[in-house]
């Protein structure tokens, strides 16, 4: 049988979702869904105080992150090799997309050569785009030997988000990602907008997140902002929404005159490349075309200053 520990959030979400969960022995501080995996050992921690204001968790990110590349150290997250000696995991579940937002690939292969007395798999994920999650998900289902599995649930999900696509541009969307600093969305969440019938700016699909200006925003201004700030839940990113609009420059916007502001619980959504990528582009469409997929509420709101 499979010992599988996830160091991401989404990989966690694969992994249930192609029913393997029972073969969860453990999985990062972040790993959140579904909710059954909170009981799994937690083999992860921030070496950065995720409680500090945006612009502080970004200052003391790019610091830790920097100080890795340098000087060859311990990156944004420290793993409990002890416990992870323990589990004997066959596999583990990992990204090589982003340092900040999960342990690196290099401190993931870092503690699994040191490892002693099994053998252990890595599993490297890497999203992009729309395309990148499938293929994360077929091969993590390869690497587990449920193939099928992966395949069908693939195609389950593009199912899903053919069934949300419109055929037309409409209109235009920008996604902050951060606030202090202001960056904007990439990868896939900028390929679903595309894909529910908007014209994203500020950011293209498939390209990365950057940082920008409010200049550029008050340049380009949008039909529609949505707040979705990474890592954040829906209570958090109203926070960061409402130092937003206390800025002279934000409320010149016609997205925010005219109320077409939205909050997203980016933590379980935006920044998640798994399976529930279907739940995203059905919010989006909600916001964005006023369709009603029963995602108001718990999932994302307007924001009311």
């Amino acid at each position: 049988m499979n010992r599988i520990v996830s160091l991401l959030p989404s990989a966690t979400e694969i992994v249930c979702a192609l029913g393997a969960e029972s073969e969860l022995v453990g999985r990062s501080h972040e790993c959140d869904y579904p909710l059954s995996a909170t009981q799994l050992p937690v083999l992860t921690s921030p070496r950065f105080e995720p409680a500090s204001s945006s612009v502080q968790i970004d200052r003391q990110v790019r610091a830790l992150a920097l100080e890795a590349r340098a000087e060859d150290a311990l990156g944004v997250y420290a793993i409990d090799m002890e416990l992870l000696q323990s589990l004997e995991p066959t596999h583990i579940v990992t990204q090589t997309q982003c340092e900040v937002c999960a342990v690196s690939l290099r401190d993931v292969e870092r503690a699994v050569d040191q490892l002693t007395g099994f053998h252990t798999q890595l599993v490297p994920l890497a999203p992009n785009c729309l395309d990148d999650i499938w293929d994360d998900i077929r091969r993590t289902g390869r690497a587990l030997g449920i193939g099928d599995r992966a395949n069908a649930l693939v195609a389950e999900l593009q199912k899903r988000i053919d069934a949300v696509a419109a055929t037309s541009a409409g209109p235009r969307v920008a996604v902050v990602e951060w606030a202090d600093p202001l960056m904007t969305a990439g990868h896939w969440t900028m390929e679903l907008i595309e894909r529910v019938g908007g014209a994203p700016v500020i950011g293209a699909p498939r390209g990365p997140s950057l940082r920008f200006e409010m200049s550029d925003l008050l340049e380009a201004d949008p039909d529609f902002v949505i707040i979705a700030p990474c890592g954040y839940d829906l209570p958090r990113t109203q926070s960061d929404a409402a130092l937003l609009h206390e800025r002279e420059d934000w409320n010149r916007l016609r997205a925010v005159r005219e109320g077409r502001v939205a909050m997203i619980d980016g933590n379980q959504f935006v920044n998640r490349p798994g399976p529930r990528v279907a739940e995203t582009a059905e919010i989006i469409a909600e916001i964005i075309v006023g369709a009603d997929y029963g995602h108001r509420g718990p999932h994302w709101q307007w924001y009311v200053a």
